[in-house]
């Protein structure tokens, strides 16, 4: 979640940022028909999330927690669903794994250098809050998930790790100067750049194909009392998810510009295969609430969309590398209360495959 993602089943269950590019409006003149077909469920029972495609499209990495694991676990799966296994270590808590070029190795983060069990979760007598763990670091290994190589050691959290195949960057949310910026690093984890400087929680960070854009979600709260909320939450590797925004700006991290302002939560940003849209999960229709669909939205700022009308949870939704397909997650279709899978769908929106 780029941030642990699970949370919001609990609900249910040197940058100066700049303003909004324009206030999104609803896109009154967009094509009515549905941009989603021929939707397949690829996983069934327990909770399943953050599906990321290989570069080849023919794999997908995803974190679950399922059987006897108490929290998220990394697994790989080909796009069918099929030969589904772990890939992580099996201890501590993990998050957001990514495919490196080669397509036979991937990123995650992981705390199981900091203890073999899952973390506590979060006094909820705070409020709504995420826990940002401070033992989380990043590890890169190959698909059998054999002798995972540390790629961060900073004090506090690393998390968030995204990768950009064509340039060979890595992006990621790191604790390492203090506050919750993005950083970028080589595969083999050298030359960690910071990107933004601005005070509050930057993060859930994609690069575009080309990889000379990122989007973001980001809470950068205002000088008070939001703002000693804030860094009081975060002195206890804590933050609270409910007002954040979309951001897009240059890899490098100027120029950064807020395209949504909706008040909620809106996050999971990802750019659409023509790179000339945004596609993310908002609770915009509810806000606070557990209601979170698909938007898609211009990098412009301009025509606002609703792509899905699933009720209840959908989120973190990729492209295929062909542009042709969708891979998200969602409670659609869920057998239990705390069921969440991931779903494939064919795509007929920008940039869509011919």
């Amino acid at each position: 979640m780029r941030m642990h993602w699970s949370a919001w089943l609990v609900l249910a269950l040197s940058v100066a940022c700049g303003g909004p590019l324009q206030t999104p409006v609803e896109d009154d003149s967009a094509e009515s028909g549905p941009l989603l077909s021929d939707i397949r469920q690829l996983t069934f029972g327990g909770q399943n999330a953050e599906a990321y495609w290989s570069p080849d499209g023919s794999k997908l990495v995803f974190q679950a927690t399922r059987g006897e694991a108490s929290c998220d676990q990394i697994y790989v799966m080909n796009a069918d669903g099929s030969e589904q296994r772990m890939v992580s270590t099996g201890k501590g808590v993990t998050t957001c794994g990514y495919f490196l070029p080669d397509g036979e190795s991937i990123v995650y983060a992981s705390t199981h250098l900091a203890g073999d069990s899952c973390p506590p979760r979060p006094d909820r007598s705070k409020g709504y809050v995420w826990p940002v763990h401070a033992g989380y670091d990043i590890f890169r290994t190959d698909l059998s998930g054999s002798e995972p190589v540390r790629l961060t050691d900073a004090d506090g959290y690393d998390a968030e790790a995204t990768v950009n195949w064509k340039q060979g960057k890595i992006v990621y949310t790191s604790m390492a100067a203090g506050d919750l910026d993005l950083w970028s690093m080589d595969l083999d984890g050298s030359n960690k750049t910071r990107l933004t400087t601005a005070f509050g929680y930057d993060g859930g960070a994609f690069y575009s194909a080309d990889g000379e854009m990122l989007v973001l979600r980001a809470n950068h709260p205002a000088e008070g009392p939001a703002s000693a909320t804030y860094a009081e939450l975060l002195a206890e590797n804590l933050t609270a998810p409910m007002k954040m925004e979309i951001f897009v700006g240059n890899a490098d991290g100027s120029g950064m510009q807020r395209l949504t302002d909706f008040g909620c939560a809106s996050f999971a940003p990802q750019f659409t295969p023509d790179g000339k849209h945004i596609i993310f999960s908002s609770n915009k229709n509810n806000c606070d609430s557990r209601e979170f669909d698909l938007f898609l939205i211009g990098t412009d700022g301009s025509g606002l969309r609703q792509v899905t009308e699933f009720g209840g949870f959908t989120s973190f939704a990729e492209f295929s590398p062909d542009g042709s397909q969708l891979v998200f997650s969602s409670d659609r279709d869920a057998k239990s209360r705390y069921e969440f899978n991931i779903f494939v769908a064919d795509w007929s929106g920008p940039g869509a495959k011919p």
